[in-house]
């Protein structure tokens, strides 16, 4: 009988919340029973946050992948040796965090590429403090995009009855109208049917989102609904994809959760998360898609303000596991005994 998927999870920042969530996941066990779970993180922080909340769980150390052998009550971690213990306070950032938080993707993403995980989860980095340590990267999906030499990726949410996926992830708002091009729109079309397909559905429907308001009632208010939407959407129908007419966005996520759609292609990130969010902020995950890794991640931040004072909630992470568990199960070779 092949064995549960193997799982990284990246401990993220060592002063935000990410310590705390996981060691919730693991000290619950309900984890087990979806994947087999290994941290990727330093261990004395992940030791220091289950004494500081009490918890039952037992945090193993191990120097490398092959050593692991996860099993309810306790948690291997992949330790690096990047923190300073002495100087640690949760809610504290600082350039130190920036360049740990790089380090457990680094190595995550090696072992995925070497296929001795099936997958990784992301618990949450800061962006800032990432950049002040040297990484000029404006989130997770683009530094994995680098590290996998990936070029053709996209940020794809799931969560609260919606699959949707950005044609712009993190920019400023006044940039967006050059961003919208017809190739941009069209690569992330191809990405979502393509998402959707890996999610087991053979033909799916792709609902995707006009830029302006009323789909720009007919280039009354903007064009780029007639000039790069459209085009992308004939483009991707000639190619056999299922996708709508852009239609305005404040009807179609509704449309989308009551199944008129598989998936919502948005245009930019508020678009896309504001609804998301309000349907399932804390139970959404995030899934980079077009990576050859399977990655999922939580859908929030790495919350300083209640950092290590257990009452983060660990809910998106345990569903950012269990989805990628589902999604590696799908793959081939998933579950194999690994090196």
């Amino acid at each position: 009988m092949n064995k549960k998927p193997l799982i990284a999870i990246t401990m993220g920042d060592p002063a935000g919340i990410g310590p705390e969530i996981i060691a919730k996941v693991f000290d619950t066990g309900e984890v087990f029973s979806h994947c087999r779970p290994v941290i990727v993180g330093n261990a004395g922080v992940m030791k220091k946050i289950v004494e500081d909340l009490r918890l039952s769980v037992s945090m193993r150390t191990i120097g490398t992948i092959a050593e692991a052998d996860p099993a309810s009550g306790k948690a291997d971690v992949l330790h690096l040796a990047n923190v300073d213990l002495a100087k640690h306070l949760w809610g504290r950032p600082n350039a130190a965090s920036g360049k740990a938080v790089v380090e457990y993707v680094k190595l995550a993403a090696e072992l995925a590429m070497s296929r001795k995980v099936d997958a990784i989860v992301t618990a949450p980095i800061n962006k800032e403090m990432m950049n002040a340590a040297g990484f000029d990267y404006s989130g997770h999906t683009e530094l994995l995009a680098s590290l996998t030499n990936s070029t053709n990726y996209g940020m794809m949410f799931v969560g609260g009855g919606l699959k949707l996926i950005l044609v712009t992830i993190h920019h400023a708002i006044t940039d967006l109208p050059r961003l919208i091009t017809r190739d941009r729109v069209l690569r992330t079309i191809r990405l979502a049917h393509a998402a959707m397909q890996g999610f087991g559905i053979e033909k799916p429907r792709v609902g995707v989102a006009a830029f302006n308001p009323h789909a720009s009632e007919g280039g009354l208010f903007g064009h780029e609904e007639l000039d790069e939407i459209l085009p992308a959407v004939l483009a991707a129908r000639g190619e056999g994809i299922d996708a709508s007419d852009p239609l305005p966005a404040d009807t179609l996520f509704f449309k989308a959760r009551n199944n008129y759609f598989d998936i919502v292609v948005a245009m930019y990130h508020d678009q896309g998360l504001a609804p998301l969010k309000m349907l399932a902020f804390g139970n959404a995950v995030n899934v980079t898609v077009g990576l050859p890794i399977i990655r999922t991640s939580v859908d929030h931040g790495t919350a300083y303000d209640i950092a290590g004072k257990g009452c983060a909630d660990p809910s998106s992470l345990l569903e950012a596991v269990k989805l990628a568990a589902q999604i590696s199960k799908h793959q081939k070779g998933a579950g194999e005994e690994r090196a």
